[in-house]
């Protein structure tokens, strides 16, 4: 099949677009970095080179907004990569020191380079951090390299090819049967194998249908999906491209969270572009084949995230999850076959076909091949995003990657999976994390959320704040997820308030356990898992709240106790002057106390007190 594009002359045409740009400043402008004042940052860049007529070894300097480098941690950086340079929390007022000193000057300014925690020493080139080390890109593989507005730049780096390939080869069997060797497994949280998905949507050929990229990533403290939207949305417009040709569809749908507005003005921009190159919509490529994609926006329901829930709000329907079968690749859109896979699942696709099956196959363990995306947050030092092999353990990334604890506290657990995940102890950290792996300790893969907390956690207090985010984000359809969650949620309530029982506890987990096995979709399924794993894992921590009515960790607020010792006393008064109930009595120049039953919790009297007289117990 002959291509009215030959894609490796328009890579040379791009690579050589790219290489007159000359000196490229690389600056992060996702939307964390956006929110830091990166935008500030790039203006301050082009402001300065627009001002000068030659620089130290080049004639030119280009400016670069990229998708999220992952080193969130750090604030803005910005990557020189000609000059092996990378600087850490640029703020808008360090931009002409940087211009003058190094890029004109050639001396790198020390004190914006990363310092390395360890050797005390600062680290110039990107890959010599620790945050990067372990680190193998293959889904984020052009974030943080390219101008994610510029369709030049995606096809310097390879974009478009996979497809190019794949419609002159024209055998769409031969594909998926290469995704299917090379062991993708959705990355969404399901795990479902990717080439088994696409042979049952293949199976329906002849008539309509239509390639679904769930792009509703709903987890607390998630942004994996939303990163490579904004990084390199035209890898997933590819890989949809590629999954239409493979199953005979001619429609992809993006269902995209209306709260991510910078993916969505980025995947906006590069469908036009794709479009105007011929690589999207009618005749794509001139092979012919028709292939076109659109925008659904969601109103950030997490239950949209299941497939079947996620088709039927695209349909303008309440987003609600029914029985399977019929699944998706069967009756899905319109009642049509249809092939749902998330962002990060689709980004791999392109690699694959270019690389082969056996390289994707030689990453990864036995039966979770390649690597997987994580969002890195909560009490650890280098909170990011990172892409990491399948096998290497929960203590390689907490404690190297990640940096360890923050403030040289104590590892206590790591939520993994999300809301729909459990709590790893210490004894898991040598657990390798792969799809089977995590769900034999008692938590998932999920989508990709790792939420890292130290001893200051109250788990009873986790477990709660997860059940009440799914109990906020319910259908409502099923009674054990509407109403089972609830009765969790209210059994954790008195639990961390101090009122709760022995026959409590039997009930959290009887009823638990019932939730897991009754519920209709994933999310009430997989909802009593905060609650099973912390009860497993940290048993004494809640009999603690219910025989001893008190929190190990001092953060309940209904179980803590404000006590002024005598000795330290000196009856300043200050702390009665400002108790906002009127909960402290005593004479001046005297020892005070706080009446237990009128005390709110609020601290004031701590913070007032200068003597350290006040302590929590």
């Amino acid at each position: 099949m002959g291509l009215s594009i030959n894609i490796k002359d328009e890579q040379a045409k791009a690579q050589e677009t790219v290489k007159a740009q000359g000196l490229r400043v690389l600056v992060c402008a996702g939307t964390g970095c956006v929110a830091n004042g990166s935008l500030k940052v790039i203006e301050k860049f082009k402001e300065l080179g627009a001002n000068v007529s030659t620089l130290t070894d080049y004639d030119k300097m280009t400016i670069v907004p990229t998708g999220c480098h992952g080193f969130c941690e750090q604030g803005v950086l910005v990557i020189i990569p000609d000059k092996h340079v990378t600087y850490v929390k640029v703020k808008e007022t360090d931009v002409e020191e940087i211009f003058e000193s190094h890029i004109k000057g050639g001396k790198p300014v020390e004190r914006l380079l990363y310092t390395d925690p360890k050797s005390g020493e600062h680290v110039h080139k990107n890959d010599d951090i620790n945050f990067y080390a372990k680190q193998t890109r293959t889904a984020l593989k052009n974030c943080g390299k390219i101008n994610a507005e510029s369709i030049e730049e995606a096809i310097s780096v390879r974009g478009y090819e996979a497809l190019a390939k794949v419609i002159e080869e024209n055998n769409p069997d031969s594909v998926i049967d290469t995704i299917t060797k090379s062991g993708l497994r959705g990355r969404g949280g399901g795990g479902f194998p990717t080439g088994m998905k696409w042979k049952f949507t293949a199976a329906n050929r002849g008539g309509k249908s239509y390639v679904v990229c769930n792009g509703d990533e709903g987890d607390p403290g998630a942004f994996m999906d939303r990163s490579i939207l904004e990084g390199d949305p035209h890898s997933i417009i590819e890989a949809m491209t590629i999954g239409g040709f493979c199953i005979g569809a001619t429609k992809g749908l993006v269902y995209i969270r209306a709260e991510y507005p910078l993916a969505i003005q980025r995947l906006q921009i590069a469908i036009e572009q794709a479009r105007e190159y011929g690589l999207l919509g009618k005749d794509v490529l001139g092979s012919g084949f028709d292939f076109d994609i659109e925008l659904r926006y969601g109103a950030g329901a997490f239950v949209c995230g299941e497939e079947t829930a996620l088709i039927h709000s695209m349909e303008g329907l309440r987003g609600e999850p029914t029985f399977k079968p019929p699944f998706p690749a069967q009756e899905g859109y319109l009642k049509k076959p249809s092939n749902v896979n998330n962002v990060e699942t689709f980004a791999n696709i392109p690699v694959i076909i270019n690389k082969g099956w056996e390289w994707f196959s030689s990453i990864g363990t036995e039966k979770s091949k390649g690597t997987k995306v994580f969002a890195l947050a909560g009490q650890i030092n280098n909170v990011g995003l990172i892409e990491v092999p399948m096998g290497i353990t929960l203590r390689e990334v907490i404690f190297e990657i990640g940096g360890g604890i923050k403030n040289g506290k104590k590892f206590k657990a790591v939520q993994t999976g999300g809301p729909s995940g459990g709590c790893l102890t210490e004894e898991f950290l040598d657990t390798p994390i792969d799809y089977d792996n995590l769900i034999a300790a008692g938590s998932m893969m999920g989508s990709g959320g790792m939420i890292v907390m130290d001893e200051t956690s109250c788990m009873p207090a986790v477990a709660r704040f997860y059940l009440d985010f799914t109990v906020e984000e319910s259908c409502g359809k099923c009674t054990p997820c509407r109403v089972g969650n609830k009765r969790l949620c209210e059994i954790l309530d008195k639990i961390t308030s101090g009122k709760g029982t022995m026959e409590d506890l039997e009930n959290l987990k009887n009823l638990s356990k019932v939730i897991k096995d009754t519920a209709l979709c994933g999310l009430g399924q997989t909802s009593p898992n905060p609650v099973l794993s912390t009860i497993s894992h940290f048993w004494d921590e809640y009999v603690a709240h219910v025989v001893d009515k008190k929190c190990p960790a001092g953060q309940c607020k209904a179980l803590k106790q404000y006590i002024i010792d005598p000795e330290k006393c000196k009856g300043c008064t200050a702390c009665a002057r400002n108790c906002p109930v009127g909960a402290i009595k005593g004479t001046v120049k005297n020892p005070h106390e706080i009446n237990q039953e009128l005390c709110i919790k609020c601290g004031t009297c701590q913070t007032k007190c200068k003597f350290g007289a006040i302590s929590v117990q």
